[in-house]
């Protein structure tokens, strides 16, 4: 796209494409108008073991939300957005319309030019701290879309680490677990989502890091174990508020600090085991602030690996 022409919608409904999902299971349509995008859910894709109330779905169509909203003021336009704006059609989580030109600043450039490089990184960290200044930047990006980014200390680290393994073991016990996660990780089955065995990482040696283990699906001699880092640093993500809107809203901060992280080069991981057990997301909870925890990150610096394919803008295309 070229800066201060109308941008292509469909070249912003691809790049909404790249955000990531449970799964990958890519749970959003979208329909393009004359000078606006419709966002919608596709609620066929709802992981119903893991998620029964929508939440990681509404939080996975806010990140494309988002990233619709960084391509159309890439192009040097203003991203007008309505949130829900018919009351009688839920599944229309929003309505992006393409607002006035608006000069594209240098870190809308950095955010647009790290969509096509962010991906969930499943394998070992280094054992290198992430700068203060790191974190100062991802809890701007998340302050920048209402929510809160917290990066504990120790204890606190070491207890959600805990709580973390207490809550996958928990969901590995749990009826439809592994079915479910079979149709998602199976590649005969999953050509151009879910999760390919070159995106799983390797089995934690020791145990300790909460990652979820896709590869149990897989053959017992094609498993390798490696040692992921002792001290990992992980932080919470916050909203005030703990509705469909806050799902979304945390979805659009989720992005915008995968995103600022790619950016900084920095590999992030995903945990979302302990907000997928109530009981638990609970201890995470900050009630008396309103702040509600709605996905735990790993963060670190990591060899490279492999990102999860996409569905053809086509399939996601509404008429």
């Amino acid at each position: 796209m070229t800066v201060g022409t109308k941008p292509s919608l469909r070249e912003c409904v691809a790049a909404a494409t790249t955000a990531p999902s449970l799964h990958n299971s890519q749970p959003w349509l979208f329909r393009i108008e004359p000078d606006a995008v419709q966002v919608r859910a596709d609620r066929g894709r709802r992981l119903d073991v893991l998620d029964p109330a929508g939440r990681e779905l509404l939080i996975s169509v806010g990140a494309a939300l988002f990233t619709l909203r960084l391509a159309i003021r890439g192009a040097g336009f203003r991203p007008d957005l309505r949130l829900f704006p018919d009351t009688a059609d839920p599944d229309l989580v929003a309505r992006v319309t393409v607002g006035p030109e608006l000069p594209v600043t240098p870190p809308v450039e950095a955010l647009v030019a790290a969509i096509p490089h962010r991906h969930t990184n499943r394998w070992p960290f280094a054992r290198s701290v992430v700068p203060a200044d790191a974190l100062d930047h991802l809890r701007d990006a998340a302050r920048r879309e209402g929510a809160t980014l917290t990066v504990p200390g120790a204890a606190a680290r070491n207890a959600i680490l805990g709580l973390s393994e207490v809550a996958d073991r928990r969901l590995r016990a749990r009826t439809g677990y592994r079915a479910e996660l079979a149709r998602w990780t199976r590649p005969a089955r999953r050509r151009a989502d879910g999760v390919p065995p070159a995106a799983i990482g390797p089995w934690d040696a020791m145990e300790t890091m909460p990652i979820r283990d896709f590869g149990l699906m897989q053959p017992q001699p094609r498993r390798t174990s490696d040692r992921f880092e002792p001290h990992p640093t992980i932080a919470v993500l916050s909203t005030t508020g703990d509705a469909e809107p806050e799902w979304v809203g945390a979805g659009q901060a989720l992005q915008r600090v995968l995103l600022t992280a790619t950016w900084l080069n920095l590999a992030t991981t995903p945990i979302s085991q302990p907000v997928e057990i109530p009981a638990i997301r609970e201890l995470l909870a900050d009630r008396a602030a309103g702040q509600w925890a709605q996905l735990v990150l790993r963060l670190g610096y990591g060899r490279p690996a492999f990102a999860t394919p996409r569905r053809p803008v086509d399939d996601v295309l509404l008429p």
